[in-house]
């Protein structure tokens, strides 16, 4: 029974998680690889905007850092698809820039992750 109770008030407990005030800058910076032929390209998306990086269109919806700290760490939600095989994403959610690989761009030829959030 006490194991019961034990599990039961586990269950029932609200958790209090920390949560930093955001800022939301005005578009991203992002970085692209190409890794058939190792190219690199940097590149800036205002938000609400769409750009082509080889032959993916990116479009940036919305892009926050810590509040008070624009050097700070900054995820950028977007979506991004393959116009040439389909509309449908390839990605679509949250990136975040310290840890581009918790939720990543799954793609055969290109790697994208975001650098920083631009403020003007």
């Amino acid at each position: 029974m006490r194991w019961i109770a034990l599990g039961l008030a586990l269950l029932t407990a609200q958790p209090v998680l920390a949560q930093e005030d955001a800022s939301v800058g005005t578009g991203a910076r992002l970085r692209g690889l190409d890794k058939i032929n190792g190219d690199t390209v940097d590149i800036t998306i205002p938000s609400g905007s769409a750009a082509m990086m080889g032959k993916l269109s990116i479009t940036m919806w919305e892009c926050r850092y810590p509040e008070g700290n624009e050097a700070g760490d900054a995820y950028a939600f977007m979506t991004i698809t393959e116009p040439a095989k389909s509309n449908d994403p390839v990605f679509s959610g949250w990136m975040i820039a310290s840890s581009p690989a918790l939720n990543p761009l799954d793609h055969f030829r290109y790697d994208v992750w975001v650098l920083s959030c631009t403020t003007s």
